[in-house]
């Protein structure tokens, strides 16, 4: 079990709404607050989706820049994680727009999903390709987000062929409609499928998120926490913000004699390149 454990707050995500719970941010100042909680409350990196006011999902370069900027104003060392996922229905070059700001990070799904009814989160192998290539000629950290065992797959196919650049950091997410469940056996499985040195994070969605949490600290793993996974702090009881989740988390890995990396060794942690200062 590392004795360090990296703590990512995604704090807004592209589906959730304020009428789900009036705390999910929209705006500019709600952003920063959001991401303020959960990096005073111990999150190394803020995966950040970006909305306009009105909560409609956007992967707008300039939507980004503002978002960015003003969280690194508000915490100066944290990593930014800025989603190419966006949200169904936007093209490849929609989502690749916040890459041309050249984050520290960013993540990287490895596979098509079934989102439920009509929809369909499309990533084809030439796209994860295309978007490999994007990060790795800007100097990028990927996450490698897989939903099902089959997106490990994809992945490591992709770093034999020289596509995805080693080491690797994945981000398991569990219980999303059309992937593998937020179950112990799953985690389990997907966590035996990673090669040997790939670090990685588990995002448990709905009442996954805190068993599974606890579990990913138990095997050495990381953790992500936030309104995008769960807006839910307790059964029938909302959440009132992201840093209350990482204080959760944080309460429980110092029971389990687990410290929390701060920005700065989470970057040493995942191979990153140290912060520019």
């Amino acid at each position: 079990m590392s004795n360090k454990v990296i703590i990512t707050a995604a704090i807004s995500g592209a589906e959730v709404t304020k009428e789900m719970n009036p705390a999910v941010p929209y705006t500019l100042e709600e952003y920063v607050r959001e991401a303020k909680s959960a990096y005073e409350a111990g999150a190394a990196i803020i995966h950040l989706h970006a909305r306009w006011d009105d909560g409609t999902p956007t992967q707008d370069r300039e939507r980004f820049r503002v978002l960015i900027d003003a969280i690194q104003e508000a915490c100066p060392d944290v990593i930014i994680q800025p989603s190419t996922g966006g949200a169904t229905g936007m093209t490849a070059e929609e989502r690749l727009q916040p890459t041309e700001l050249n984050p520290e990070m960013a993540t990287l799904d490895c596979g098509t999903l079934n989102f439920g009814g009509d929809e369909i989160f499309v990533n084809t192998e030439n796209m994860i390709i295309e978007f490999a290539a994007r990060m790795k000629e800007r100097g990028i950290k990927p996450e490698l987000e897989c939903f099902d065992k089959s997106h490990i797959d994809m992945a490591l196919r992709l770093v034999r062929k020289g596509h995805i650049p080693t080491p690797l950091h994945f981000d398991i997410v569990l219980g999303v409609n059309g992937g593998a469940t937020g179950t112990p056996r799953d985690l389990l499985f997907l966590v035996e499928s990673l090669p040997e040195g790939a670090t990685w994070t588990v995002a448990g969605v709905g009442r996954a998120q805190l068993p599974l949490s606890v579990m990913a600290m138990v095997m050495g793993g990381h953790v992500r926490v936030g309104f995008e996974d769960n807006l839910m702090y307790s059964r029938g009881v909302l959440g009132e913000s992201n840093g209350q989740f990482v204080e959760r988390v944080v309460r429980i890995a110092k029971e389990l004699g687990l410290e929390i990396a701060t920005p700065d060794e989470a970057r040493e942690m995942l191979s990153m390149p140290p912060r520019k200062k």
